[in-house]
């Protein structure tokens, strides 16, 4: 199986900031990723609206790390079950962080410590290849070192990792998903 993987909207740093938000649908998960900091709520509930989806239908949140520009709207998904890096959180049941998502086969979670000790990506298998949705890059035009890293030497390595994975895309914390080979600049 392969999963289907939208941005529902592209992220952004400066004056403002917001999260890059993404839908991933595989069998009967439907899976966001950091539903964080965005101009207006609607640009995230229009979209799935828009996708056929209610906001009751999401059935996993994923979070890339704490930071509030990546987790400020979780409560938009009341029936969801929240991933970090520690655990699995649904109602009032606090379970241990497992490395894959409940009934989608093709989306895994990987510690990727860097700009926090705690990140973590999401690697999802599509038709036309791994995508990683992750805060190891904030987008390809942000800054080379990420001037906010808790782990500079960490944050590369996992870089390294993440690229030695060979993903046809990779969909950063703050900007539109770009190639691999968009780096070689």
């Amino acid at each position: 199986m392969t999963a289907t993987l939208e941005v529902l909207t592209n992220g952004y740093v400066g004056e403002r900031v917001a999260s890059t938000v993404v839908l991933v649908r595989e069998g009967p998960a439907v899976i966001v990723i950091d539903p964080g900091m965005v101009a207006r709520r609607s640009l995230i509930l229009d979209a799935l609206a828009e996708r056929g989806l209610a906001p009751e239908e999401v059935t996993d949140v994923i979070f890339s790390h704490h930071h509030p520009d990546h987790t400020l709207n979780a409560a938009l998904f009341v029936r969801a079950r929240f991933h970090d890096h520690w655990a699995v959180y649904h109602d009032d049941v606090w379970d241990d962080r497992t490395d894959g998502i409940s009934g989608a086969p093709s989306v895994r979670l990987l510690d990727t410590p860097g700009h926090t000790r705690q990140d973590l990506s999401t690697l999802v298998t599509t038709a036309g290849g791994l995508v990683v949705c992750t805060h190891l890059w904030w987008s390809v035009e942000g800054p080379e070192v990420d001037p906010r890293a808790e782990d500079p030497e960490a944050l590369v390595a996992s870089r390294a990792t993440v690229l030695a994975l060979d993903p046809v895309l990779i969909v950063p914390g703050h900007g539109a998903p770009f190639a691999p080979a968009a780096l070689a600049r």
